[in-house]
């Protein structure tokens, strides 16, 4: 059965975005999460210490694809948020969150093009892109339990 946009928040599917800063990857995937379901699956994001701003590069490679994060702040993951959610996703293995019954974690081991020795733009690129992917498996499977 498919989501109907029109349900209320609480009977579609939600999902939680968590890494340490809450200014780029986690912005991403919820920004790319929300290009791909419009509303048919409530997003947030979070961070384990949230930085200040967006990661300016981020948002770049972002619009790219005509989606924009730029008014995005940073805000702190609570216990809250994750209960709202039900499930949340850690992007990289730095951000660790606490276990709460009733909330399943996914822990998405993301590319690091630094790694190799890939900077800049160029990295952002290949981060965003393999976000992507798997935001588009998780949407697909979101929407299938509905």
């Amino acid at each position: 059965m498919s989501v109907d946009a029109n349900q209320p928040a609480g009977t579609r599917p939600a999902v939680l975005f968590v890494c340490v800063k809450n200014g780029g990857k986690s912005q991403m995937a919820a920004g790319l999460m929300k290009h791909e379901t419009g509303n048919r699956v409530t997003v947030t994001s979070g961070g384990t210490t949230p930085g200040t701003a967006i990661n300016a590069l981020s948002a770049e490679v972002l619009l790219d694809l005509g989606v924009d994060i730029t008014a995005q702040k940073p805000k702190m993951l609570t216990r809250q948020s994750m209960l709202a959610a039900g499930l949340v996703v850690v992007l990289g293995a730095e951000a660790k969150v606490p276990a709460i019954d009733g909330v399943r974690v996914e822990t998405w081991e993301t590319d690091e093009p630094s790694l190799r020795g890939i900077e800049g733009r160029q990295r952002m690129e290949l981060v965003r892109d393999d976000i992507h992917a798997r935001i588009k498996d998780l949407a697909a499977r979101l929407q299938r339990r509905t």
